[in-house]
């Protein structure tokens, strides 16, 4: 178990244990549970003095109510609230001021019920953003640090409406009230704080709703934070899980805070006019010295908006590099793609002739009673298989099968291993269905040398179908080709979408039809229609006339009952009619929705297949991108930790600036691009004729300098 795992597991048992708990004493529904709670709650508030008053914003009866012997202050509504928790929710600052006055023990007391467990007053006043509550509260002793929620309504759930952390100082940084914040954090609340799962604020403000809200608030909460000067900056301490709130804004798909915590990390480097050069940090996005990157987590999130993540400065510049150092989108055909395609097909080509000419003898005599058994050849025993050149050829093909069998094996296994089988399988950017197409190739493989060595009969099949999923298999490498990649993303989506919700509906549709027919056919002679001569030949038969692969099987020379013509006609309406045309519909409906990601699907395959190579190939064969931050005095002034930068050029748009030229002359410097021929060539058409815009936006720059005074 993993350390992150261990920290997060016994609060995670205690979640689930104190859940099944509740739905076992409630025995009902969590919406019909929480109407029956929150109406009892008003029932409660008429029904005691106390709490009527604390909601209507009576101070004078209050106060009363105080005085009086019968009074029970720490009395407890249908959510374990107190009269100064009804005061707070209500926004009434006279009752609830007299209420800590006259009981000033209820200043931070807790909930009780198993809901709202461990609320105090002042967790309600920051989220309702209510300055002067919160600042009674905090005068009259209210604690900022202690109080934690730890109640089922607040936990983060499927279906949850808000999930704000533990904290009073999370409660505060989610409603984004900045002086709320800035009174939380000078009455002593810690901005280190982190709940059950090990978010911090920074983590849980990353998943809000409100993005604008929530950038506002993780700046003022990283300023007052950088105060204390911790030896880790707050946007770099982990959760439970291992991510940042860096890392969690990737996994969430949330491009706002990804790119506002970008650009906080971004150093310029000099400004001319509409062009800036920015130093880029790359810690925590390049796969290189992290195998939980923003990169691997993008490539393994569920969410589509996730995905977006990679049109994000830098990350899409960063992707461009990688793929251009290995295997450049639009050179992927020249680069090493087409070498393992051609390995692969070598490979394939190999085994395929093994099994052509895969050793057999002439069929005994009597080999067969049956009539119907034409078979002339059979399988050879282990002893006769390898006795002449051609046999000693075609094991050294055998031997290449096995070991490249054994090769994907010890490949796809530890991957299996890291990310887990469902995400591994189940995800197109992933490869999902041709992982275990490939797995159970190699598996197949492995049982044809133990069915050849101990002499079983009957690997002509298994030898089929590992020659159908081998030759499958090279639609994997048809991702890395621009022009083939996103139709297989096509191909996957409709195989498992359409077809697979066709195939259920035609099986169905054939076996009642079939079972109708079998009444009639079961009583005539075999020889009459061939095609229904028995129960499996004619489940088969009835296959293959539903998708048109055989004439109807009618022979009118002898008699045919009435009602079989009755069930082909029906069987043909709605086969041929309904269920075909529906699958067809249903296709291209598939076509255009996916048609509008498959692009966005088939890069974060590139992605996703870079990464893997990184990870197979040795480091001295994969050069990393960025510059050494030591080299230039760029490192964390608090943690003394070396980064790596990559810099980048952005041209903003300014309707003052008509036109580029190659070379910019202000204030005696020369600005000038440093980059390949061809770069060079496709960018100098971009700096003279083309109007304003980011013209270094899809143009890879590798480097830009500056020299004074040159001419």
């Amino acid at each position: 178990m993993s350390p992150s795992l261990a920290r997060s597991a016994p609060s995670e048992l205690n979640h689930w244990w104190s859940q099944l708990r509740f739905r076992l004493q409630n025995k009902k529904g969590w919406n019909e549970m929480l109407d029956e709670t929150f109406l009892l709650h008003t029932k409660y508030i008429n029904d005691i003095p106390l709490f009527y008053a604390s909601k209507k914003n009576s101070a004078d009866c209050i106060k009363k109510l105080l005085c009086s012997a019968s009074t029970n202050i720490f009395e407890r509504g249908a959510l374990g609230e107190t009269a100064l928790h009804i005061a707070v929710m209500n926004d009434n600052l006279e009752a609830a001021v007299a209420l800590m006055d006259g009981a000033p023990e209820l200043i931070n007391e807790p909930m009780t019920s198993e809901l709202f467990q461990g609320v105090t007053p002042l967790h309600i006043a920051v989220v309702n953003q209510n300055t002067n509550l919160v600042y009674q509260l905090i005068n009259r002793g209210g604690d900022v640090v202690t109080p934690r929620v730890t109640g089922l309504y607040f936990r983060k759930r499927i279906g949850g409406l808000i999930y704000y952390g533990e904290h009073i100082l999370s409660f505060a940084a989610c409603a984004g009230n900045e002086d709320i914040i800035s009174m939380v954090i000078d009455a002593g609340a810690s901005t280190r704080v982190q709940d059950y799962r090990g978010n911090t604020v920074l983590h849980i403000l990353v998943l809000q709703p409100n993005k604008m809200i929530a950038c506002q608030a993780i700046d003022l909460i990283m300023a007052r934070d950088a105060e204390l000067d911790q030896s880790i900056p707050l946007d770099m301490v982990p959760n439970y899980r291992g991510l940042t709130p860096f890392k969690l804004a990737a996994k969430e798909g949330n491009t706002v805070a990804f790119q506002h915590l970008v650009n906080k990390r971004r150093i310029v480097q000099w400004s001319l006019g509409p062009l800036t050069s920015n130093l880029y940090d790359l810690t925590e996005i390049d796969s290189w010295a992290d195998d939980m990157s923003v990169l691997e987590i993008i490539v393994g999130s569920h969410r589509r908006e996730a995905r977006g993540i990679l049109e994000v400065t830098p990350v899409r510049q960063l992707v461009s590099l990688n793929l251009m150092s290995v295997s450049e989108v639009k050179y992927m055909d020249r680069a090493h793609v087409p070498l393992l395609l051609f390995l692969y097909l070598l490979y394939i080509g190999v085994f395929t002739l093994c099994c052509v000419f895969r050793p057999l003898k002439d069929a005994p005599e009597n080999y067969t009673q049956s009539d119907m058994d034409k078979t002339i050849r059979v399988q050879k025993t282990l002893n006769e298989s390898y006795m002449t050149y051609e046999d000693n050829l075609r094991l050294a093909g055998e031997v290449i099968s096995v070991l490249g069998a054994f090769a994907i094996l010890f490949l796809e296994i530890p991957d299996i291993l890291r990310v887990g089988a469902r995400r591994y399988f189940g995800q197109t950017a992933l490869g999902g269905p041709f992982h275990v197409i490939l797995i159970s190739y190699a598996c197949l493989v492995v049982l044809l040398c133990v069915f050849r060595a101990c002499e079983v009969q009957g690997e002509a099949v298994v030898m089929a179908v590992c020659l159908v999923l081998g030759w499958c298999n090279v639609m994997f490498f048809a991702r890395g080709f621009e022009m083939l990649g996103p139709y297989v993303i096509m191909i996957q989506k409709i195989i498992f979408g359409d077809l697979t919700k066709f195939m259920w509906l035609i099986v169905i549709t054939v076996f009642f039809f079939f079972s109708a027919l079998w009444m009639v056919y079961m009583t005539q002679a075999p020889d009459t229609i061939p095609a229904y001569r028995s129960f499996p030949i004619s489940l088969f038969s009835q296959f293959e006339l539903s998708v048109g692969l055989i004439d109807l099987p009618v022979d009118h020379t002898v008699f045919t009952p009435p009602i079989v013509h009755v069930i082909h006609c029906a069987f043909s309406v709605v086969s041929y009619i309904l269920l075909l045309n529906l699958l067809i519909a249903m296709m291209s409906d598939t076509h255009w929705r996916v048609g509008q990601e498959r692009d966005e699907l088939w890069r974060t395959q590139v992605v996703a297949t870079t990464l893997m190579l990184e990870r197979r190939l040795p480091r001295w064969l994969w050069p990393r991108l960025g510059v050494c931050g030591l080299n230039y005095g760029l490192k964390e002034l608090r943690s003394h930790a070396v980064k790596t930068f990559f810099r980048l050029p952005i041209f903003t748009k300014n309707n003052n600036w008509g036109s580029l030229s190659a070379d910019l002359n202000l204030s005696g410097l020369k600005c000038t691009v440093a980059t390949s021929h061809a770069v060079y060539n496709s960018l100098l058409p971009l700096l003279f004729l083309s109007p304003p815009q980011n013209i270094f936006e899809n143009v890879p720059i590798r480097s830009l300098k500056l020299q004074p005074g040159a001419k």
